[in-house]
């Protein structure tokens, strides 16, 4: 697996589907991650923020995906049981895993139709 269509359809694939490690596993270790929630982030917390997005939504799916060489744009629609929360994703793929991710959440939609998602533990 090597072409960024191929890595981010693996990755998205990986997380919608709860299975952190495989999503881990195309992640470098490296990698610059940066989101537009509150709290800092590394490969751990988006992980894990993503697998709490898979397991409380009803369904998550990619509505859009656009790639121009290395870099990928995904759009998922992430559906709870009032409402959807849209999630933009940005991606750099190098040597066949991400080496960047940028997410944007409708914080607003994210808080009201995932409530204690966001909540520390």
């Amino acid at each position: 697996m090597s072409g960024t269509a191929e890595v981010a359809a693996f990755y998205a694939q990986s997380w919608i589907n709860c299975d952190p490690r495989a999503a881990r596993r195309v992640i470098a270790g490296d990698a610059e991650i940066e989101w537009n929630l509150d709290v800092p982030v590394d490969d751990e917390e988006l992980v894990q923020t993503l697998d709490r997005i898979a397991a409380f939504a009803d369904s998550v799916t990619v509505v859009s995906t656009t790639c121009v060489g290395d870099r990928a744009a995904l759009v998922y629609d992430c559906v709870a049981p009032f409402g959807t929360v849209r999630i933009a994703e940005f991606v750099t793929v190098a040597d066949g895993v991400l080496s960047g991710i940028r997410q944007v959440y409708d914080v607003v939609a994210l808080r009201r139709y995932f409530p204690g998602l966001l909540d520390e533990d």
